[in-house]
């Protein structure tokens, strides 16, 4: 079983940054192969933008936040994190970490059906 929370979420103008974390705890024989960062903003689907293997800490990213934003992982707090770097109106979403501990291979990364847990989310506003 593995729980997720999210936090540092909030209002930001644009142009400027924000650290996401998420904050794992495993019970019972749960381990995180993959971690992802999704967003998704009312009447559209949810868009999966960063995703991390947590063994070696290999990132990817959508174009749309490339070389804005950084996924990273402390393995030994169990924390996921998001940084948000160069904000735009157009990153305004809620922002959901996402577990994957079935082990699925380095594709498919930003697909919902590939993460089992979630967390609630943190919503991100930016402002002009």
């Amino acid at each position: 079983q593995v729980q997720l929370v999210e936090s540092g979420g909030g209002s930001v103008q644009a142009g400027g940054s924000l650290r996401l974390s998420c904050t794992i705890t495993v019970s019972g024989d749960g381990y995180n192969y993959y971690m992802g960062w999704f967003r998704q903003v009312p009447g559209n689907e949810r868009e999966g933008i960063a995703a991390i293997r947590i063994g070696d800490g290999e990132a990817s990213y959508v174009d749309s936040v490339k070389g804005r934003f950084t996924i990273s992982r402390d393995e030994y707090k169990k924390i996921i994190y998001l940084q948000m770097n160069s904000l735009k109106l157009e990153d305004t979403a809620m922002y959901y970490c996402a577990a994957d501990t079935r082990g699925a291979a380095w594709d498919n990364l930003f697909s919902e059906g590939r993460y089992n847990y979630w967390g609630q989310g943190t919503q991100v506003t930016v402002s002009s």
